[in-house]
């Protein structure tokens, strides 16, 4: 059984690096379209900026670890987690090699989802879609944490670019108005200039914020494995050497050595690039000019903080997209290359049933085996 809950361990932080790889263009394919920085350089940003920000919550790893499936109804065991993982990096890699920027969260959650439902007979009663406490609503369960988000997050990727990119537009038009000293710094030459050092803050801002969700979804996982591992007995005759398994907090925090793994697995990662992806959200979808880049990442990033705070895991993959595609669409409706965004937003659309259906073919394969 410790066998199994350390290969659970290891397929996570596998999947952990493939996110990294995989979601990488998500916080630097703007600063590299508007040749800001070179790819090297933009990498070493947001492995650096990754890093750090996988280090400042764990609201999200918590929705993961306690939030989607009721375990008294369904066993999460190592089996069924190493399932659960395998069915979203087999979906990361098809749609890396495809050079479509779906959502490694999404992929994740699918993945859980159907793993959970095949192992607990098919009963959805086994996923907790929201959770109700006297007359009220908590927002917890896959309702508030998954499916809301995952339409709300799009849409206000979309609109706070066009927000974002169209008060900068509206700046620079008053200033060119005005005449004199304002009316040179307007100029595109100094525009480019003032934004393209922006910019740099602005990418940092964005791996910080893609550090904070993202990798705390395999911190969940890991988390998950651990608590299911603990009470099965598995934990209470450790050896020396695995000690560190054993959860300090009890079943409500997530250990350092948890965050601080994700966290350098994910870095290293992100350090290995996912230059496919990058050419599709910073090439293909619209031109991209440095405050085009700098509206886009402030507006992506301030999302994806907003939505850590509240615990609920987005698709930093989304929010970026509609970010690009929102400030895009500020500057010309007609600049969008709408057949590269009716790929993306097929990717989307499949990326949860897709990880489900080949978790829950796993779980499956594997109960008829027994």
């Amino acid at each position: 059984m410790l066998t199994l809950l350390l290969l659970v361990i290891l397929t996570a932080l596998v999947f952990e690096f493939i996110n990294g790889f995989h979601d990488t263009a998500n916080s630097i394919a703007t600063v590299v379209a508007t040749k800001v920085l070179t790819p090297a350089q933009a990498v070493i940003l947001a492995a650096v900026t990754n890093l750090v920000g996988a280090f400042s919550g764990t609201a999200v790893a918590k929705t993961i670890s306690s939030g989607l499936v009721d375990t008294n109804l369904v066993t999460l065991s190592s089996e069924i987690l190493i399932c659960s993982l395998t069915g979203a990096i087999i979906w990361n890699l098809i749609t890396w090699v495809l050079g479509l920027p779906s959502s490694s969260s999404h992929a994740l959650i699918g993945g859980l989802c159907g793993a959970a439902l095949a192992a607990g007979n098919n009963n959805f009663d086994v996923l907790i879609w929201s959770k109700t406490v006297g007359v009220w609503t908590e927002n917890k369960g896959i309702l508030w944490k998954v499916v809301i988000p995952m339409v709300s997050s799009p849409l206000a990727g979309f609109t706070l670019g066009i927000v974002v990119m169209g008060s900068l537009m509206a700046t620079i038009s008053g200033m060119n108005s005005a005449g004199g000293v304002l009316a040179r710094i307007s100029r595109p030459k100094w525009i480019n200039a003032v934004f393209g050092k922006a910019q740099l803050l602005s990418a940092g801002y964005m791996g910080f914020a893609h550090g904070s969700n993202d990798a705390q979804k395999t911190m969940g996982i890991i988390a998950l494995a651990i608590f299911a591992a603990n009470s099965a007995g598995t934990l209470d005759q450790l050896p020396a050497w695995a000690e560190f398994l054993r959860p300090d907090g009890g079943e409500k925090n997530i250990d350092s050595w948890i965050i601080f793994s994700c966290a350098l697995i994910m870095a290293l990662g992100t350090a290995v690039g996912g230059w496919r992806i990058i050419r599709t959200l910073g090439h293909k979808m619209v031109k991209l000019h440095p405050i085009n880049g700098f509206a886009a990442e402030t507006s992506s990033a301030t999302i994806l903080l907003a939505a850590a705070h509240f615990g609920m895991p987005v698709s930093t993959t989304h929010s970026i997209s509609t970010a690009i595609m929102g400030v895009g669409f500020a500057k010309n409706p007609h600049a969008l290359k709408l057949s590269v965004i009716e790929r993306i937003v097929w990717a989307w659309v499949l990326t949860i049933p897709a990880a489900a259906a080949v978790s829950w073919s796993m779980v499956s394969l594997m109960k008829l085996l027994h």
